[in-house]
């Protein structure tokens, strides 16, 4: 059986990583028999989750996962679309993956009253003593990262707006179709399911989440997902499940 590394839920999200939270839609659309872990953390073979054992193989990124899928079990995330829209879907997964994700981190981590409410719950297994310490020196190394990435050279007021114009055209893309591509889900599914999620996760009180907001489009889109892949959690980001 396929074992995925995870963080556990949190936050009122399957995962409070959307890209675990991706892994795992792929692995519900595939209808694989799989079991989730969250003990790996630290064996992690690039140094993050997700990553799946299967067999005795690793494979590590919500990516390489999703080809390791379509490889090893024939899975064709991509049925019923065209050239040009397995192009669109690629583009929108890495708009939200590269650009969106990093803003949500900005908006979790380095605004203080969202950090005390989410982030810092990760840090409770480490002894009193340290803990500031280790907060303080992780939440350093993330700023670097964001720096290095380029999202983290914007003011707050430039990365709201790279967010929200992320969460704009995922919403105007999404229309009133039932699900991202049309009316059956797709690859790409997994992963907008999953960043929507966590822009609209009511947890935390952000620019990025009010823009969700303002798409009711969005918060069917999350019910209707939940609904057929999470039916057991009853909502999802304050979205109920529902068809």
């Amino acid at each position: 059986m396929i074992t995925l590394y995870t963080f556990g839920p949190a936050f009122g999200l399957p995962d409070p990583s959307p890209f675990v939270t991706k892994a795992e839609v792929l692995l519900k659309m595939a209808g694989l028999a799989y079991r989730t872990d969250t003990t790996g953390f630290g064996r992690a073979p690039k140094g993050k989750l997700p990553y799946v054992e299967d067999d005795d193989e690793q494979v590590a990124d919500s990516t390489f996962i999703r080809r390791h899928l379509e490889n090893k079990y024939r899975v064709n995330f991509d049925k019923g679309l065209s050239a040009e829209q397995r192009a669109i879907a690629w583009a929108f997964e890495k708009m939200a993956e590269d650009n969106l994700y990093w803003a949500l981190v900005d908006a979790r981590w380095f605004d203080e009253a969202n950090f005390v409410k989410g982030p810092m719950a990760f840090f409770r297994k480490i002894p009193a003593p340290l803990r500031p310490f280790m907060i303080a020196f992780i939440r350093r190394q993330l700023k670097r990262t964001l720096h290095g990435q380029g999202m983290g050279r914007h003011t707050g007021a430039e990365i709201v707006a790279l967010g929200t114009r992320s969460i704009d055209a995922i919403a105007d893309f999404l229309g009133s179709k039932s699900f991202f591509m049309g009316n059956e889900p797709t690859g790409v599914d997994a992963t907008m399911f999953a960043f929507v999620a966590g822009a609209l996760c009511p947890q935390f009180d952000t620019p990025l989440r009010s823009a969700a907001e303002r798409h009711d489009n969005l918060r069917r889109y999350v019910g209707r997902m939940a609904a057929r892949y999470y039916p057991e959690l009853g909502e999802i980001a304050g979205c109920k499940a529902a068809a």
